[in-house]
């Protein structure tokens, strides 16, 4: 069955909110979760970096190549892939994607989702943008590649590509990995890069 939520039942609203200037304050958002997010295991050292969208130039920067745990900001790139599956036309915002039992027993944050159930790529993105759902991510990774695991080398391949080169990803929500680094200068790139190549979303 599909799921019924706010998420579906305000689907349209939500996705106007959400586009082009909007999804800027919603990787914002995203950031702020880091400090919930963060484990005690991840390096306390504080790390940031401010960059002109417009033109690359570095305004500020503290830290920006130390390597340290992503957190929810592994999103972007989760979010990055599913665009990306949609400007190649291998989905549509109305695609369902399947909820595995793997994906309902994320940890939160999260939806909660049941092992059965469907939720729409519109629903998907709007989930993670607003919720920063564990188990949205999961549903994502599964239906757009075999496992969750072949999600994350294909999210570092594209990390690579874009040239991210101190960041390898280990999962698609941000939950604790000790082998998920990223850096603020490699997520400072990613976070051009998705306004960039995908302005419409």
């Amino acid at each position: 069955m599909h799921l019924k939520s706010q998420y579906a039942s305000r689907s349209r609203e939500g996705w106007r909110r959400f586009t082009g200037a909007g999804f800027l304050a919603a990787a914002i958002a995203l950031s702020f979760a880091v400090i919930a997010l963060t484990p005690s295991s991840a390096q306390a050292r504080y790390a940031s970096i401010v960059i002109d969208a417009e033109s690359g130039k570095v305004l500020h920067a503290r830290n920006a190549d130390t390597r340290n745990y992503p957190a929810s900001l592994t999103k972007i790139m989760t979010l990055y892939l599913l665009f990306d599956a949609l400007d190649r036309g291998r989905v549509t915002l109305g695609t369902p994607f399947k909820v595995s039992r793997r994906a309902s027993g994320q940890a939160p944050s999260k939806l909660g989702l049941k092992v059965g159930q469907t939720i729409r790529v519109r629903d998907a993105i709007l989930a993670l943008v607003t919720k920063s759902a564990n188990d949205v991510a999961t549903v994502v990774a599964e239906n757009l590649a075999t496992t969750e695991i072949e999600f994350a080398i294909r999210m570092t391949d594209k990390a690579r590509e874009l040239g991210m080169n101190r960041t390898s990803f280990r999962n698609a929500s941000g939950l604790p990995n000790r082998r998920q680094r990223s850096t603020a200068r490699d997520m400072a790139t990613l976070a051009v890069a998705i306004q960039r190549d995908f302005p419409q979303y």
